[in-house]
């Protein structure tokens, strides 16, 4: 959701902040501000624990509803200060206004802070300031924060940071600064992601190591109850206890130009299109043809412990749920292992049975999803076993769960996931086939599968190449105001993801449904102003969604049918038919999504809307 990033060092902090601002732009947000630290004449008095004590300095805080450009364009160009904290608002607590974007100053006007997440409790805390004479100047929340940290301060800033943090409910990653402690700043975690930036001279800090990427490759991962001073010089890290607490170094692996649109013109076609390069990514070295299996070293289970497993669970939302359905329904199918797919957001407050020989898998994108990371403590704490399936390295639920599987989609930067959910059903199939030779699926089934799974990159490659037809597709449906999206078995999930990719980046009304349910209320939604989208693979089913395909034109409802290439029967059926190519009918998920996929963008392009960065959305869901 929201952004952070801080920079403290010998440079202008400046174009640092809204350069990194910039790269957090895919979060999602509706506003963006920045307060830089403006020094003045420093005097022999010690500060904070050792850090000089200035006089005359000031904090200049910018800040501006609309996008980065907004923004920039009220920043002088020349403002000086070597540090600074920026920040992209979502609203939660208050209107989109100028008055209600972040930096938030205390009442003094010498602490500044930034905000990701929800202080539950902040109208008490914001009566008991009130009746000490504060007067707020926003409606949010966030701005108990400074004024709870002035009411501590004495001179010692972390001091006062730490004994306001015990006031706080909810969820935060917040960024300090104090007009008399230049080169300082203050960071604390709890349910809100922040990472610190190590270079040469000079510290970043951010919510994302996008924002820092152009600056330092060294970064360094704070958990809940932590909090970090950084200063030119180097980091420190404690608990709110005072307690050191030693962290690592990581290295970010990846390259700037993977953050980067290259020839495309907007992120969602470059993600939509790698495709083959990131599945390719997700299944190398993790097949083993000599034993007809997969490698998943990073599961941290032995054989006997994954041999043991009675029953899967998958934890996710949105899209990554959608990817659970088909890794579930394939696990039943092919492992012959109960599994199910559930709503972190409805299984957290559920009071789940964990049995014993369960095994739970919390996937996310992110990594950070908060509705996801609080269902997979809770399963911790009940004694369960959770794995995770994450895209972005050294994220909370990579870190904290007891082992798992990276799907290497590389950085995605739209809102709408489209790689990272082809990545995740690679994670997904490995595991299946792992579990299925451990079972009953015999060596020479196990090398078909490996057969048909290291075909679909190949497979998707030869679907992106359909894209005119696709926008002709988009084009002629686009001024429809519903949408139905209908499949079977594997399907299902197929057509929920559609009818979602649809509704995220186009705002068109979308549902997805079961085909076999269309008969127990939706077909009422039928007419001729409202298409539905069939996923027809050459399956066991493909006569029952045959018959469902009838039943809509009989009706006069449009159909546009994704199906098999030289299907004639349903290309005959359907309006409009686009075919991928032939192949193993459990691997249809891999490539008729991507058609969907791109019908949703064509959609989204035609009527004008902002496909990587859709209204009220963002990338990652950080508070409940």
């Amino acid at each position: 959701m929201c952004g952070i990033v801080g920079y403290v060092g010998p440079r202008r902090a400046t174009p640092i902040l809204l350069e990194g601002l910039k790269r957090l732009e895919y979060r999602g947000y509706d506003s963006a501000g920045i307060a830089v630290g403006l020094a003045g004449s420093a005097s022999e008095e010690g500060g904070a624990k050792g850090a000089p004590k200035a006089s005359g300095n000031r904090l200049q805080v910018i800040k501006k509803i609309g996008k980065i450009a907004a923004l920039r364009a009220v920043v002088p160009k020349d403002l000086p200060g070597d540090w600074g904290i920026g920040h992209t608002r979502w609203a939660t607590h208050g209107g989109v206004t100028d008055a209600n974007a972040h930096p938030h100053l205390d009442a003094s006007g010498k602490i500044a802070v930034v905000h990701n997440g929800i202080i539950e409790n902040y109208r008490p805390l914001r009566e008991m300031l009130e009746k000490d004479g504060v007067r707020f100047a926003s409606e949010t929340d966030t701005e108990v924060i400074p004024n709870l940290i002035a009411r501590y301060y004495e001179g010692d800033l972390e001091a006062a940071v730490k004994a306001a943090l015990g006031h706080f409910e909810g969820t935060y990653g917040i960024a300090v600064i104090h007009a008399d402690h230049p080169g300082l700043i203050v960071g604390a975690r709890n349910g809100s992601p922040l990472v610190v930036g190590v270079g040469e001279g000079e510290m970043l800090l951010a919510s994302d190591v996008t924002a820092m990427i152009s600056h330092t490759r060294q970064v360094v991962y704070l958990n809940d109850g932590e909090v970090v001073v950084i200063e030119p010089s180097g980091y420190r890290t404690t608990g709110r206890d005072d307690r050191p607490v030693d962290k690592k170094v990581d290295q970010v692996t990846w390259e700037l130009n993977n953050i980067e649109k290259g020839d495309y013109p907007c992120y969602m076609e470059k993600e939509i299109f790698e495709q083959p390069e990131s599945i390719a990514r997700a299944l190398s070295g993790r097949i083993d043809r000599e034993t007809a299996s997969a490698k998943l070293g990073g599961l941290n289970l032995d054989k006997r412990r994954l041999r043991e497993v009675g029953r899967v669970h998958v934890i996710a939302a949105g899209t990554s749920w959608h990817a659970g359905l088909v890794g579930a329904g394939l696990l039943e199918s092919l492992a012959r292992i109960p599994a199910s797919a559930e709503l972190a957001s409805e299984l957290r407050y559920r009071n789940p049975v964990v049995e014993k020989d369960s095994l739970w898998f919390a996937v996310s994108q992110s990594g950070e999803t908060a509705d996801t990371l609080y269902a997979m403590r809770e399963i911790q704490r009940k004694g369960g076993t959770v794995l995770g399936v994450c895209n972005v390295v050294g994220s909370t639920i990579a870190r904290e769960s007891e082992g798992g599987v990276y799907v290497h989609s590389g950085p995605e930067i739209a809102v709408a996931s489209t790689k990272a959910f082809t990545s995740q059903l690679a994670a997904l199939y490995l595991f299946t086939l792992q579990q299925a030779r451990m079972r009953d699926l015999s060596m020479e089934e196990g090398l078909r599968f490996i057969e048909a799974l290291e075909a679909v990159p190949g497979a998707v490659k030869k679907v992106l190449g359909g894209r005119d037809e696709l926008q002709r597709i988009a084009k002629k449906y686009s001024h429809a105001t519903d949408f139905l999206f209908l499949g079977r078995g594997l399907m299902y999930p197929i057509a929920l993801e559609g009818a979602l990719k649809l509704k995220e980046i186009s705002y068109i009304h979308a549902e997805g449904y079961a085909s076999g349910e269309i008969k127990h209320g939706p077909i009422a939604l039928v007419s001729p102003e409202v298409p539905s989208v069939f996923v027809v693979p050459d399956d066991g089913l493909r006569e029952k969604t045959i018959s469902n395909m009838r039943e809509i034109k009989a009706r006069g409802g449009p159909v546009i049918a994704i199906g098999v290439e030289g299907d004639g029967e349903v290309a005959s059926i359907a309006d409009d038919f686009f075919g991928v190519p032939k192949g193993d009918p459990r691997f249809y998920p891999f490539t008729m999504i991507v058609p969907l996929q791109l019908i949703a963008y064509f959609c989204a392009l035609e009527l004008g809307r902002d496909v990587d960065q859709p209204r009220n959305l963002a990338k990652s869901v950080t508070v409940e």
